[in-house]
């Protein structure tokens, strides 16, 4: 049976008699489902026949029962040349499922796992189907989930923990399951529906997989201790980065011409000397006790460990040296090759000292052993596939994939495109001149660097992203912020400079739109302080909001859907949803693009797609202070091209509907008052 249908079955029968007083933000019922809406933007609703409803209208009307198969394989698409460049024409919405769809359903100001009905306050796959409609709107083709597999509670971040501290790769994060139907659902069924939903929509699904850390508290510890590195449990509270005096740059990165410099350093020296052998080598037979108490029923492996040995697993750190982050406690490096790195071993005072965790080891990209841990790669691998042969994933994107060894992505690579040919990459990488080679190891795009470049208006930081993305080789994300960054609504322009760029983003050359979720509904607190956090960005909330100082990646956070804009951005990205669905084969097709240049206004960006009939034409005022009074430059379009000497306003933030366009001088150059943080888009046609 189609898990879909087995849903909607199971909330049928599931359904109590008793009435509820369960609330949802207003946002989450875009299809008339019969509520009693509050007053604070919140509706009442029975979540059960919620669900059931949203199954009806928005679903299961478009549903054909389908097999577990990424989309491309359900609809019998054939890859272009390049596998899985559909991302290239999609937009893409990151999410994370514990925090997008959480909730005080109660409304007893706290985010319960357990509350009045017995339900999950925190986010679900099941929940989520909650949110479908409202990323349809946004235009939203393509859905980015965050880490979903089982992740660790020892050392855990924050209330909840951090969903990159992944336990068990093969196994879906128990947290995610909902009460509602936990009884007659596996929590795999649960995720089968919601990615099942997604295909009936016509959205993809693409997950994000961990393969160079793993939790500190890992499942693989007991059969693979050999792939850990260990240090003595008595010197975890000294254990921490080595500071390498002889270097002054406050913060490089691991260059071999560094590294001579580096293990002359006697805190690298004592680092070093820290590191043990894994228990199992230095004693079989007592590993086969504690192995066999973790059989019987102990869960703790650390525990054990360090009772029998007095060891314990080393924490990672960051692979940049004199970086001033403490090591990462949640989470450790799996030992990539079985050997030391060959470019620094005869650095090394005693080459046989036990395997470490330093900057050339946590870098394999860089640092090669003659001996690559196979196994792990197979295991690391096989990852990909288990998701796509039992959900139908879509893509993936491999975190902190450019430190890792080439031929290990190749296989991560090959091994998912022989289930799927048409499976899609992200490489996370930030240098977009690194875009090249990211595309020649596989991978369909990269992550870019918008996120730093957008925000910077008055340096002129986003016109040289936007303005220069049509050179690179593939494509990056258009986006200005994402779950590791500050909020654009809680930086300098706020609302105004968060709408501006949301809207530009839909059509910025050689890009995908990028959509975190939250920015939809101007959220101000950041998911996670990983990214150029500024001093008070913990801050953002007041004092009196529940969420005040948490961050969504470690804590029980619900994002503020009752934001008195929160239906602003939404409601813009709805007009502008058919405007870039029937200019999206112009859009992304690089030879299309023309550059813009004004003769009046300051630092305006723009640019134009030359369609068949017409050329369209996207300028925006980014400044949130003031308007300004524009004219575009055609001159040296009209050179080439025969334009008319009238337009069509599709889309001007600051107005309404849609209108002719006469507003040209004598030469045929278009001017317009633009307001503060104004975009519009507007076409001629040619004669």
């Amino acid at each position: 049976m189609s898990n879909l249908l087995k849903l909607r079955q199971v909330l049928e029968n599931s359904k109590p008699n008793h009435g509820f007083n369960y609330a949802i933000p207003g946002i989450f019922n875009l299809f008339n489902y019969n509520s009693i809406k509050l007053k604070n933007g919140e509706e009442l609703v029975n979540p059960f026949d919620f669900l059931i409803s949203l199954l009806d209208e928005v679903i299961l009307k478009k549903h054909v029962p389908l097999e577990t198969k990424s989309l491309s394989l359900i609809k019998g698409l054939k890859p272009n040349k390049n596998g899985g460049d559909w991302i290239n024409k999609s937009v893409v919405y990151s999410m994370m499922i514990r925090a997008s769809s959480s909730w005080d359903h109660d409304r007893n100001g706290y985010l319960d796992e357990d509350n009045i009905y017995h339900l999950k306050e925190t986010g679900t796959f099941i929940k989520t189907l909650m949110l479908l409609p409202l990323l349809q709107e946004l235009g939203v083709d393509t859905i980015y989930l965050l880490p979903i597999s089982k992740f660790s509670l020892k050392n855990k971040k924050g209330e909840l923990g951090s969903p990159y501290g992944v336990s068990n790769f093969f196994s879906i994060d128990p947290g995610l399951d909902d009460p509602m139907v936990s009884e007659h659902m596996s929590l795999e069924e649960q995720f089968n529906a919601l990615i099942e939903a997604c295909h009936t929509l016509n959205m993809r699904v693409m997950i994000d997989i961990i393969p160079r850390t793993n939790a500190t508290e890992s499942e693989l510890i007991i059969d693979h201790p050999d792939w850990f590195y260990w240090i003595k449990t008595k010197d975890l509270d000294i254990y921490k980065p080595p500071y390498v005096t002889a270097i002054k740059d406050k913060t490089v990165a691991p260059d071999l011409k560094y590294m001579e410099t580096v293990f002359q350093d006697e805190s690298v020296k004592n680092h070093i000397k820290l590191f043990e052998f894994d228990p199992k080598s230095q004693d079989p037979l007592k590993w086969k006790k504690v192995v066999s108490a973790y059989k019987k029923g102990n869960p703790n492996i650390l525990d054990l460990i360090d009772k029998h040995y007095g060891l314990t697993i080393a924490p990672a750190f960051s692979d940049h040296i004199n970086d001033i982050q403490p090591p990462w406690t949640d989470v450790t490096f799996f030992r990539m090759y079985l050997d030391h790195p060959q470019e620094t071993i005869n650095f090394l005072e005693n080459k046989d000292t036990a395997p470490y965790i330093l900057f050339d080891t946590i870098k394999s990209n860089q640092y090669h052993g003659k001996k690559p841990n196979m196994e792990l790669w197979d295991t690391l691998s096989d990852i990909i596939p288990y998701y796509q042969t039992n959900f139908g994933i879509d893509g993936a994107r491999i975190d902190m994939g450019h430190a890792l060894p080439e031929k290990l992505i190749k296989m991560i690579i090959d091994k998912a495109h022989a289930i799927d040919p048409d499976f899609s990459f992200i490489a996370e990488e930030l240098n977009p001149k690194n875009a090249g080679k990211a595309r020649k190891m596989g991978y369909n795009m990269i992550i870019g660097n918008g996120f730093s470049m957008e925000y910077e208006i008055d340096k002129l930081k986003m016109h040289e992203f936007m303005l220069n993305a049509h050179n690179l080789p593939c494509k990056q994300f258009a986006c200005g912020e994402t779950h590791d960054t500050p909020r654009l609504a809680a930086r300098d322009g706020g609302m105004v400079l968060s709408k501006f760029l949301t809207v530009m983003n839909m059509f910025v050359p050689n890009t995908v739109p990028f959509i975190n979720s939250g920015q939809e509904v101007y959220e101000t607190q950041p998911m996670n302080t990983g990214i150029g956090p500024r001093e008070n960005e913990l801050y953002m909330l007041p004092e009196h909001d529940p969420y005040y100082m948490k961050l969504a990646l470690f804590d029980k956070f619900a994002f503020h859907y009752l934001n008195h804009m929160s239906y602003d951005i939404k409601d813009n990205l709805k007009i502008i949803k058919p405007i870039r669905k029937k200019y999206l084969n112009v859009i992304t097709n690089k030879k299309n693009y023309l550059s813009l240049h004004f003769t009046e206004g300051h630092n305006i960006i723009g640019f134009a797609y030359e369609a068949k009939n017409e050329i369209l034409f996207i300028i925006g005022n980014p400044y949130y202070q003031y308007s300004q009074n524009v004219k575009v430059d055609l001159s040296k379009i009209r050179k080439t091209i025969d334009l008319e000497f009238k337009g069509n306003m599709l889309y001007a933030m600051h107005e309404k509907g849609t209108r002719e366009i006469h507003e040209f001088d004598y030469q045929g150059n278009p001017y317009f008052l633009m307001g503060n943080g104004e975009v519009k888009i507007f076409t001629i046609k040619k004669n």
